[in-house]
């Protein structure tokens, strides 16, 4: 489908100066990336071929009305038990100098990162912050223990999560092709989750676009053997498609060749079992699986489950 809005992106923020064995401590910060090419070198300000191009329309323009620089972007949680540093769970505050002083501006955490990018401006992480939520790094290498497939005692960060919808949409997130330009969800799609199972539903009789609620991880996994995914389905008042969704993703989102559906019939049905599977190529970064919906009309999904394919199984 075109138009899809862009999925989480890992951005890892680490101690600058190195602890007594040499190491780090580092906390991974997941965003949903519009400004992909900016996120990618953080600490090199902008070239001037960058600003006229209009990828940095929106940082520059906040810079020019302020009249100053950024001083620093501070990454701070919504509250002080937040599990993990997320779009949702964290905000950005710059730090705009002027004659007076300082003045903060809070910003969504990925606006906040674009502008620390485009300035060369530190971003900060609170002490207490990073005591709670980062985890050692021993080398040089920050990456390591997030895209580490399997640490001993620890669960794989890219493993599927709340597939049970136990913590409402937590890790799930709704995206498609709602307009031309690209925007977000609008009032024509919804999603909700209940009684262990999640829902998405047009909420106009003739919706634009399509809409799809999804989960992606990374690919690495899943490259030697493929992957499966199943869930039962229960539709009402189906039109058009709506289904189980499962793809492999190129960085950043872009969709690859290696995607497929497996769709409920037009009207209305009971929980079913469905099943769809897909190869994954070398070029794969993510998965993205979910649920899908093209038209008026609901889908429910339960009992979801993401697993590496049975040997020999293609799509």
């Amino acid at each position: 489908m075109p138009g899809w809005w862009p999925h989480q992106r890992l951005i890892v923020l680490a101690d600058t100066v190195p602890t007594k064995d040499g190491g780090h401590r580092a906390v991974p910060l997941w965003l949903i990336a519009g400004h992909k090419e900016l996120l990618g070198r953080l600490g090199r300000p902008a070239a001037d071929t960058e600003v006229t191009s209009g990828l940095l329309e929106t940082a520059v323009r906040l810079l020019g009305t302020a009249g100053r620089e950024v001083s620093a972007v501070d990454i701070e949680p919504a509250s002080d038990d937040v599990p993990e540093l997320r779009s949702d769970t964290v905000t950005a505050r710059v730090g705009l100098a002027t004659a007076a002083g300082t003045r903060p501006v809070t910003v969504g955490a990925e606006y906040g990162l674009a502008l620390a990018a485009v300035a060369g401006a530190p971003v900060r992480v609170a002490d207490a912050v990073m005591d709670r939520l980062a985890v050692p790094v021993p080398g040089e290498d920050i990456l390591a223990p997030f895209l580490s497939p399997g640490r001993p005692g620890q669960s794989r960060r890219f493993e599927p999560r709340n597939m049970a919808f136990t913590d409402g949409l937590d890790y799930w997130e709704l995206a498609g092709s709602f307009s031309g330009d690209g925007q977000p969800a609008g009032p024509d799609y919804t999603c909700t989750a209940a009684d262990r199972s999640a829902v998405l539903a047009a909420t106009v009789p003739e919706p634009a676009g399509s809409a799809v609620l999804v989960q992606t991880i990374a690919a690495e996994d899943y490259r030697d053997t493929g992957v499966t995914f199943r869930g039962q389905l229960r539709v009402t008042g189906i039109a058009g498609q709506a289904g189980l969704h499962l793809a492999a993703v190129a960085p950043f989102g872009a969709l690859l060749r290696d995607h497929g559906s497996s769709l409920a019939a037009p009207g209305s049905s009971d929980w079913t079992w469905h099943e769809v599977t897909v190869p994954v190529g070398g070029e794969a970064a993510g998965i993205r699986f979910g649920i899908s919906l093209a038209g008026h009309g609901r889908i429910e999904l339960r009992g979801a489950e993401l697993t590496p394919a049975p040997p020999g199984t293609r799509e």
